[in-house]
């Protein structure tokens, strides 16, 4: 993997640290959207309560960078921390509220996501869309199709979607020469 790239990402055990120097609800749900639905910060801060459907596990991505709406799928492992956090916090619109309403703030997730970092003992200059490159990367890794990834990425074009493209040691162990299928 080159160097631009790999900077730009976490390890998934580096992500699971982070998570885990997160002790506040409503931070570590908002970081965990961010890597778990591969989330703008934008997009996180923007989600209002009815875009969450968790009959059908999916969150609704509504007015997104090139004001394109998508959905993309909702962690199974989030949902109970996300129902925890609703009874907790009894937000009113948006899913995540400043102390006064309306939607919290983008630079108080990235403070959030910056303090996790250095808390987690975990030393990259990365900001938090760093999770959102970790997610796309963790997916093509796990053998995701590049045009899903696009999908659910909201990437208009192929070519953003392939900066995560790059060769991982990891992605090439899964690759089985035709040989070997004799």
């Amino acid at each position: 993997m080159n160097n631009a790239t790999s900077s730009k990402m976490l390890s998934k055990e580096q992500v699971k640290k982070i998570f885990e120097a997160t002790n506040n609800l409503k931070h570590l749900v908002a970081l965990k959207l961010c890597y778990g639905a591969g989330l703008r910060v934008s997009e996180v801060v923007n989600i209002k309560i009815n875009d969450i459907d968790s009959s059908r596990m999916v969150i609704h991505v509504v007015g997104a960078k090139g004001k394109k709406d998508r959905y993309v799928p909702l962690p199974e492992k989030l949902l109970p921390q996300l129902r925890d956090y609703f009874v907790k916090y009894r937000p009113k619109e948006y899913l995540f509220e400043g102390k006064y309403g309306g939607a919290y703030s983008k630079s108080s997730v990235q403070q959030v996501f910056k303090r996790a970092m250095k808390n987690a003992g975990v030393r990259k200059k990365i900001g938090i869309h760093g999770l959102r490159h970790s997610y796309a990367t963790h997916l093509l890794e796990s053998g995701a199709d590049m045009r899903f990834i696009q999908e659910l990425l909201g990437h208009n074009s192929i070519k953003t979607t392939q900066i995560y493209t790059k060769v991982t040691p990891q992605s090439l162990s899964n690759i089985k020469s035709p040989l070997d299928s004799f």
